[in-house]
């Protein structure tokens, strides 16, 4: 695409969601190779309950395959501590200040948009191949191919052994494919990263705090060389050249090429891989940061407050990015945690999920979809989604009570954000209960905070010590069921789930049944 036009694109399109397919399994191989036990992350669970990646396909507004891979796992490792979001925040007003030079900046980075370069991460990620430890003979076969070639003209039975070595070349530069395949994407995107690293660090906004990237750069740009050789094999592979491909190919039979320069390289880029995964964290971060200002364009949002005190969060016209026309609610947590009833369907689950998208995009974005967001550093625990797992003979009931045990575990050694729904659905009413009180009352300790919701209304009175009671409702009338979504103080008073029945032209009999059943159990 000629720049003019791509330049046009980007800026038509600055501000929206993308409208492209998301290739999930390569954007997190990056995270998936970095992540680190012990570390503060996201964890899978927590991602499916929170619809996690439907969330990373809004928020990323990235040019480059390298910025989708870094968006996500910025978005998946949480911080330690209260993160300083200061560089960045002087970067995103810089972007915001100059539009012209953002776009410079994202045609540079289109360089590296192609699916190619979702690879790039395995140089220094994964372990390369390393030489076969009867390399010397093919250094010595080179030799010798290339003495052959030399004396022919003067003695032509050197080409009679010349045929004889080749087929031996042949089957080691046959073999050899198996491996090159493997690089002949990742090298020459990494030349590609490589020059649009040098084109970003043009940019004085970028070169200040990075100065040791310029060691980086002229590393990579040292390996340049031997590397070219694989820029061409890309190139050839999607040209129509058939006839100088066919030359080429002749010559690196011949000569071992393609396993001399292959091994070499890797040798040479495992050697250097701190200053590839340097250049790529740093093309990834300038990505990231011209995301959030699009993402930024495109909503209403507040920068987030951290509190250094635990157990506290405040939250005013918070909403749910990925609802259209989503009601926005307020939320005051101070030192107690929240217990939310209300019937199916009336914004439970979603403002629970709200609030942990928040928290999530308060702590790696720095930018929360709401007037005010305020919370201290936790980590982010969920039980929102739980299935059986019957390809491992475990029940419904089961998966809760290891889910819920975990999430215990873990509120005893650090503050922690808990997201509960429904606990315990997979057991009876009286043992749900029960075991469900306790279980909160367990959570809700030391500096953590619980957000659950629950049909036991029961359970208000339990748990009103430690627990603020909201609660989400519906007016039903003749004509259907109304929702507000408006989130409110206080216990749920009327329930109208025998009223829905009637709504939706139950049996008449059937009602008169459900309501003589309540008075007998009330």
């Amino acid at each position: 695409m000629r720049k003019s036009k791509l330049r046009k694109q980007l800026d038509e399109n600055f501000g929206l969601p993308k409208d492209e397919k998301f290739h999930i399994d390569l954007i997190g191989d990056y995270y998936k190779k970095k992540r680190k036990t012990g570390e503060r992350v996201l964890s899978d669970r927590t991602c499916h309950d929170l619809d996690f990646d439907e969330f990373y396909m809004f928020a990323d507004r990235t040019v480059s395959r390298v910025g989708q891979q870094y968006l996500y796992a910025k978005l998946r490792l949480l911080p330690n501590q209260i993160p300083d979001f200061s560089q960045q925040e002087k970067r995103i007003s810089f972007l915001t200040d100059n539009p012209d030079k953002r776009l410079d900046m994202q045609v540079s980075l289109a360089q590296v948009s192609s699916h190619e370069a979702y690879h790039i991460n395995s140089l220094f990620q994964d372990k390369l191949v390393e030489r076969p430890s009867w390399f010397i003979g093919i250094r010595f076969l080179a030799i010798i191919s290339l003495s052959l070639v030399a004396l022919a003209p003067f003695f032509p039975q050197a080409l009679i052994a010349l045929l004889g070595v080749i087929v031996v070349n042949l089957i080691i530069h046959y073999w050899n494919k198996g491996n090159l395949y493997q690089y002949t994407s990742a090298i020459p995107q990494l030349l590609r990263l490589n020059k649009v690293a040098k084109d970003l660090y043009k940019h004085q906004v970028w070169a200040e705090g990075n100065r040791e990237l310029s060691h980086a750069l002229k590393t990579i740009d040292r390996l340049n060389s031997r590397m070219r050789f694989f820029q061409l094999e890309a190139k050839l592979e999607s040209d129509s050249s058939a006839i100088l491909w066919g030359m080429i190919e002749m010559l690196k039979l011949v000569f071992l090429l393609e396993p001399l320069l292959l091994f070499s390289s890797l040798k040479l880029i495992d050697k250097h891989s701190d200053q590839v995964k340097q250049v790529f964290a740093f093309v990834g971060e300038v990505d990231v940061m011209i995301s959030i200002v699009s993402l930024r364009k495109d909503i209403k949002f507040c920068k987030p407050y951290f509190y250094e005190v635990k157990g506290q969060l405040r939250a005013q016209e918070v909403y749910h990015p990925l609802i259209n026309n989503c009601i926005a609610n307020d939320l005051l947590v101070n030192n107690k945690s929240v217990l939310l009833t209300g019937s199916n369907m009336s914004g439970k689950t979603s403002f629970i999920r709200t609030i942990g998208l928040n928290t999530v995009s308060a702590y790696t974005l720095n930018t929360c979809f709401a007037n005010v967001f305020e919370l201290p550093i936790m980590h982010i625990y969920s039980a929102i989604r739980i299935n059986d797992d019957l390809m491992n003979d475990k029940s419904y009931y089961f998966e809760e009570v290891v889910t819920l045990k975990h999430l215990m575990d873990e509120g005893r050694k650090s503050s922690c954000l808990f997201l509960l729904d429904e606990l315990y659905k997979g057991t009876n009413t009286v043992e749900r209960i029960a075991a469900g009180k306790a279980v909160l009352c367990d959570l809700n300790q030391a500096n953590n905070i619980v957000i659950v919701a629950t049909h036991d209304l029961e359970m208000t009175e339990m748990l009103s010590e430690g627990y603020d009671l909201y609660h989400f409702c519906e007016l039903v009338s003749n004509k259907g069921i109304d929702f507000d979504y408006r989130l409110k103080s206080g216990k749920l008073e009327k329930t109208n789930a025998i009223k829905i029945l009637e709504v939706n032209d139950y049996p008449i009999e059937v009602i008169a049944e459900a309501k003589r059943m309540v008075r007998q159990l009330s």
